[in-house]
């Protein structure tokens, strides 16, 4: 097949990947990837999606899902690379969410469900300029014809180009790219545009179509069940209770204040539960009815909550009180593939807090509609694996779906991978003496690399516990991720790794955390990637729970629920060194458990694992040999 392709020839592998995409896609059918970096899945999938909708005359719509706007740039240039190849016209919307693409000044601090509130007040108030700006006489305005005219000549374009043009013309950059969308061959957004109904819905009525007009490709599909999970979870707390009570009292509406000032005995009389040696509990539904009921009638409660959330959304951004009644409506959800649990903890400011959770624990709840109803499901990931394992979260039909695992397409002797099985985080190993023999090891391999090296721990704790340790006897620059960290300052920090490149610095990381996925140091930049312990869930209910569920549904809890999605953050973490066939650089697995059987398993044959105790001589024989 001639594929509207980017770039002058196939990478190995990536003709029989574009091809297996454009025959799921004409055939209507699921396709589930494990595709290793280096394949180029961006370009091996909307290539043949854009080849079967332009070649083939078809009326569909790709909508290629990222779970981070770094990834919608990869995307936005592949397009720009065909159109200008192939002197192309290619309509295209980079869509994220729509608070990133307001204009209006103080809209930071805002949830996403408190922006949309305030953003339809200020629509119905007609006090949103960029909003009434859109239309003229009941039709689109003369400025917005020629504003959309101007984005089909320039598209592609990356969501901040279309924000800075709609925002100097004075128009909404969100109703300007649905517009678009409606002559779009590709739109370019957030999972959360097909995973949430509701917002998926409002955007297919706005484009006018059906999802069997949508081609859907999830990128990084790894991450699909965890966020189609957290879209079915509603949470309350005692801090958000107060919050509630002071704003409604603070407008005028004592009584209903009193009432959700109540909500906090509710909580009180539920955590009586709790036996003193543990923080948490299962709840069951009705237990939250009948504590709620001494207050007053349950929907009654909610509907006056909700009214006056409308009223605070007059006059401010955002409101407690309408995540309090949010909370009440997904209350009275199902019990089947959910769990409810009270957990008493600590706020950020050291403040006593209790949580009341209705948490999602099946994440093909989400995504049924879109398995059954849209033309084309593909997901891929470079640690899709094991791929039966999503086949089965996902709930996608076995009968009908494709599932591949493409090998990884490097050269083996550019990459060395070790497991290190000396040391441990399990929580009864966890002492000085033992944070002080991984801050040896690590400083110990680090300070041989000729480079950078990342160090990834499983949590920011064991970090901090170990760091300690490193500095006393690393010879290198010391970098450390922080939770609190801004996008901005993160992306510098990144920067100012990369300037040692030559004399070589150390970052300190957590596995799961915002550099262990999403950034990309290819060439000289990053040499050595350290995996400390292994990132497993904390053993709370949740995650008890989680295992039991898989275990009655599937018959594979303890894999699907705890060893596997750790295994998947492990692999994700040493994917950062390596992006090119021209790289070199080693992985140490550095935990006793790596080479247990549950967690060895996991790994993939050909990443060629050595098991080292001693692996200073191994490392300095991989960079002293020089690779012809």
């Amino acid at each position: 097949m001639d594929f509207l392709f980017p770039h002058q020839e196939y990478r190995k592998i990536q003709e029989a990947f574009m091809n297996q995409v454009y025959t799921v896609i004409k055939n209507g059918g699921q396709l589930l990837v494990h595709a290793p970096t280096g394949i180029g899945k961006t370009a091996s999938a909307i290539s043949p999606a854009l080849t079967y909708i332009i070649k083939e005359n078809k009326n569909k719509t790709i909508f290629f899902l990222t779970s981070r706007n770094t990834q919608h740039l990869i995307a936005v240039e592949t397009l720009r690379k065909i159109k200008s190849k192939y002197n192309l016209k290619i309509t295209a919307v980079d869509l994220i969410g729509k608070k990133g693409m307001c204009n209006q000044p103080g809209i930071e601090m805002l949830h996403s469900g408190e922006f949309i509130e305030y953003c339809k007040d200020l629509r119905e108030k007609g006090e949103c300029p960029y909003y009434t700006n859109l239309h003229y006489k009941g039709k689109v305005s003369p400025e917005a014809a020629n504003v959309l005219i101007k984005l089909k000549q320039e598209s592609p374009l990356h969501v901040e180009e279309m924000n800075s043009i709609n925002r100097h013309a004075e128009l909404c950059s969100y109703e300007m790219a649905t517009m678009l969308g409606k002559d779009a061959q590709i739109i370019i957004s957030d999972y959360n545009y097909m995973l949430n109904p509701h917002i998926r819905d409002s955007l297919l009525k706005r484009i006018s179509k059906n999802l069997s007009d949508c081609i859907v490709i999830f990128d990084e599909g790894h991450n699909v069940p965890a966020r189609a999970r957290d879209l079915l979870t509603a949470n309350m707390s005692t801090f958000l209770i107060e919050a509630a009570a002071k704003e409604t009292r603070s407008l005028g509406y004592k009584e209903i204040g009193d009432d959700i000032a109540e909500f906090k005995n509710v909580i009180d009389h539920l955590m009586k539960k709790i036996p003193l040696d543990k923080q948490e509990i299962i709840i069951r539904k009705e237990d939250f009815f009948k504590e709620v009921e001494k207050i007053g009638n349950y929907e009654e409660l909610m509907g006056n909550f909700s009214f006056v959330a409308e009223e605070i959304l007059k006059t401010k951004k955002r409101s407690f009180t309408q995540s309090i009644a949010g909370f009440m409506e997904h209350w009275q959800g199902p019990d089947e593939g959910f769990v409810r649990i009270l957990t008493r903890g600590f706020g950020k400011t050291g403040k006593n807090t209790v949580n009341l959770t209705y948490r999602c624990l099946d994440p093909s709840l989400t995504l049924k509609g879109l398995v059954q109803d849209t033309h084309a499901l593909i997901l891929m990931s470079g640690t899709l694996t094991p791929i039966e394992m999503y086949a089965d979260l996902l709930g996608v039909n076995k009968e009908k779906a494709i599932t591949i695992e493409y090998q990884n397409p490097f050269p083996q002797e550019n990459r060395l991978n070790i497991v290190l099985p000396e040391t441990s985080t399990k929580y009864q190993s966890r002492n000085p003496m033992m944070f002080q023999s991984i801050g040896k090891k690590c400083t110990d391999i680090t300070n041989e690399i000729p480079g950078n090296s990342i160090i990834f721990f499983p949590s920011y704790k064991v970090l901090e516990d170990t760091y300690l340790y490193i500095r006393e006897s690393s010879t290198k620059t010391l970098f450390l991720e922080d939770g609190q960290l801004s996008k901005e300052q993160r992306g510098d920090l990144l920067e100012r790794f990369k300037e040692y490149k030559d004399t070589g610095a150390i970052l300190l990381a957590v596995a799961g955390g915002s550099f262990a996925e999403g950034i990309d140091l290819p060439g000289d930049l990053l040499k050595a990637v350290i995996v400390v312990g292994l990132p497993l869930a904390r053993p709370d209910l949740e995650t008890q729970e989680l295992i039991n569920y898989y275990d009655k549904r599937f018959g594979k809890g303890w894999d699907y629920g705890y060893t596997i999605p750790a295994i998947i953050k492990t692999l994700q973490s040493a994917g950062r060194c390596i992006r090119s066939e021209t790289d070199r650089g080693i992985v140490v697995f550095m935990d006793e458990r790596y080479i247990w059987q549950n967690y060895k398993k996991c790994f993939s044959p050909d990443m060629n694992i050595h098991i080292e105790k001693n692996p200073l001589p191994l490392i300095k024989e991989f960079f002293n040999t020089r690779i012809l």
